[in-house]
């Protein structure tokens, strides 16, 4: 393991190393806050399910246009340099709000205030993870290139550790702490890694170089043009002083005219040069979109997450009101979600990378289907018929769910990878993980529509067990249009 960790410092630098631990490691360590934002909507502005809902589907769109920060970053260099002045950006956006939220309590009293903050917060986060991942795809590339697998691991393990870590001490800050202070004790880690920026470097792109040698060969036109001038104005030197004197001043207005089209020749070929590069890069990601084999499966796994409403909001407001659970025994549950996701990652690249897709996206399904009965066992009581306790029911329920999910987005991360063009695959990749995103925002959406219709709301949850059963039943319309997944493909070859 030193060994490993030698290598790769070596390789990359151990500056480059820390910053991409760091930023994904605050990723993971993100529950520890977002528990204390739950519990700020439920217990301090008194907010439904359904509302509550809603503004995390809110806060969380910014991970639905990655691409957009994508685009960006590879076509707007800023001072020659396209990673760290975005990824500095990026830090500052999501450190802002929270010592905002933490000394102001106005800016957390007010739904609409807070949702504006953490909608910003959100903005920077995902800003930081395309940053980074762009990053960690331009070190590898080359004679680094294999290392990819072990800079990837690096950083899953970072963001696990980060996870595990948040959700373990975000039950205890919230037993220990008021929630202003967890807003401002969060507000550490962002700062660290703003520090953390100026830690690596960055060579200048080369269109700056370009744009410079556009300018050179400008300057030097304009500079034989004023050679020209002052020949021509030497000639006539013998003439009387009121001519020099005219001459003298028209020969200022000359210069100060030709550094202004100096100054506007660069900004002009700089801009065109941006436009192109936009235009280019988003014509290349439109035309690889509309390929039948990447359109139909993103298709699918869009509509895997519009098709089912999403509940969990709801199922929190249940967990804690109503079966009293506390805020550090919920912290360990996802703790176990954590371990279960690791456990799945491990299980799905030991046995079933050879398995087709389409037979693991449908066991993956009747999977979840299968545990979304354990929530029904739940609600119904039945569980206490047969001496089960709800801490098992919860533990069980949170840990096989997220080990099942991940059997469902290995397939979607490796057959994102195996149908992303050469030359934007950075660009197509966040694409697809916005896709996903945008996906589970809208499943947030209809889960919050439906606890509307359904009434449940904060001490009434009499209909919750039909709401559970509906979105039994929704798990199933993915599986009608598995056709849409190219049928041979596997986690080793689409």
């Amino acid at each position: 393991m030193i060994e490993w960790l030698r290598r790769l410092r070596a390789a990359f630098g151990a500056s480059f190393l820390w910053l991409v631990c760091l930023i994904y490691f605050t990723q993971g360590f993100r529950s520890f806050v977002w528990t204390a934002v739950s519990y700020q909507l439920k217990d301090t502005l008194k907010l439904s399910p359904s509302s509550s809902q809603f503004v995390f589907s809110i806060a969380f769109f910014p991970w639905s246009i990655k691409p957009l920060y994508g685009i960006l970053s590879d076509c707007i260099p800023i001072k020659g340099r396209k990673r760290v002045p975005y990824l500095v950006i990026a830090t500052v956006l999501s450190l802002v709000p929270w010592p905002i939220l933490g000394l102001n309590a106005m800016s957390r009293s007010s739904m609409w205030l807070l949702m504006a903050f953490l909608t910003v917060q959100n903005l920077g986060s995902a800003m930081a993870d395309v940053v980074v991942d762009a990053m960690i795809a331009e070190a590898v590339r080359h004679e680094r290139a294999s290392f990819a697998g072990d800079l990837q691991s690096v950083s899953w393990l970072a963001m696990a550790f980060g996870g595990i870590c948040g959700s373990l001490t975000g039950g205890f800050a919230l037993s220990n702490f008021d929630i202003h202070t967890i807003f401002l004790l969060f507000s550490i880690l962002p700062s660290i890694q703003l520090l953390s920026c100026g830690l690596v470097e960055e060579n200048s792109v080369d269109s700056e170089a370009f744009a410079e040698s556009k300018l050179r060969s400008s300057q030097g036109v304009n500079g034989n043009h004023s050679s020209l001038d002052e020949e021509s104005f030497s000639e006539k030197k013998s003439n009387t002083s009121i001519t020099r004197r005219k001459k003298s001043k028209k020969g200022s207005k000359n210069k100060t005219v030709s550094s202004k089209v100096q100054v506007s020749g660069k900004l002009d070929s700089l801009a065109s040069q941006w436009f192109q590069s936009l235009k280019a890069a988003t014509f290349s990601l439109c035309r690889a979109f509309k390929q039948p084999i990447i359109l139909r499966s993103m298709a699918w796994f869009f509509l895997a997450h519009i098709s089912i409403p999403n509940l969990s909001t709801v199922m929190f407001y249940y967990q804690t009101e109503f079966l009293n659970l506390e805020a550090s025994f919920l912290g360990t549950a996802r703790v176990v979600g954590w371990l279960g996701l690791m456990l799945g990652t491990l299980v799905y690249n030991r046995f079933l990378k050879r398995m087709e897709l389409r037979r693991i996206l449908m066991w993956s399904q009747l999977g979840l289907a299968f545990l979304t009965l354990l929530d029904i066992v739940l609600v119904s009581r039945v569980n206490l018929t047969f001496g089960i306790s709800d801490r098992i029911m919860v533990l069980c329920g949170s840990a096989l769910s997220d080990a099942v999910n991940q059997f469902k987005f290995m397939p979607f991360l490796i057959l994102s990878g195996q149908l992303c063009p050469p030359g934007i695959e950075g660009t197509l990749f966040a694409l697809f993980m916005s896709i996903n995103n945008l996906g589970s925002t809208l499943g947030s959406f209809v889960g919050a529509g439906l606890a509307s219709v359904l009434s449940i709301s904060s001490g009434s949850f009499d209909n919750l067990l039909l709401g559970i059963v509906i979105q039994v039943l929704c798990i199933f319309i993915p599986i009608a249009f598995l056709f849409l997944i190219p049928k041979e493909a596997t986690g080793i070859s689409a």
